[in-house]
């Protein structure tokens, strides 16, 4: 199992992990993707510590290997990294399901409501629908018909 004291205290490492979990990455490729997905370029200073630590838990290794012209270290998750994404893979989409679960549900009928839907709003409160006819018979339910 893995220690609480493994666990990723912000997004920007959050996503490091993750970006580390799709393939073996360098410090520069790591700082270009972050940029790509979020918008904001990580320094090197908030990346080379992240990786040294990840390295010093056993959570990542790395391989100096030839990029170009210039020697590069490509960081790889170990088997303990790829426990500890998984872990916080499932803790993230724990926590989004606590966030959009409801948000995602009819409110008249129940149905679980992912693509789409119908929005309505409702004495003062914007209330998720399956359709237009569940939203109906709500209202219709309240006396608001």
């Amino acid at each position: 199992m893995v220690g609480e004291r493994e666990h990723i205290t912000n997004l920007t490492k959050f996503y490091t992990f993750l970006l580390l979990n799709e393939t073996p990455r360098h410090e520069y490729e790591l700082m270009t993707k972050l940029k790509e997905k979020t918008g904001k370029k990580p320094s090197a200073g908030q990346i080379y510590p992240l990786l040294k630590n990840l390295k010093k838990k056993g959570l990542v290794v790395y391989k100096t290997t030839m990029v170009g012209k210039k020697k590069k270290k490509v960081y790889v998750l170990t088997r303990k990294g790829r426990k500890t994404c998984a872990m916080l893979m499932t803790r993230f989409n724990d926590l989004v399901s606590i966030v959009l679960e409801p948000k995602l549900k009819c409110a008249h009928c129940g149905c679980k409501v992912y693509e789409g839907g119908h929005r309505e709003r409702i004495m003062g409160r914007t209330l998720m629908f399956c359709c237009m006819y569940c939203a109906r018979s709500y209202k219709g339910d309240l006396g608001h018909a």
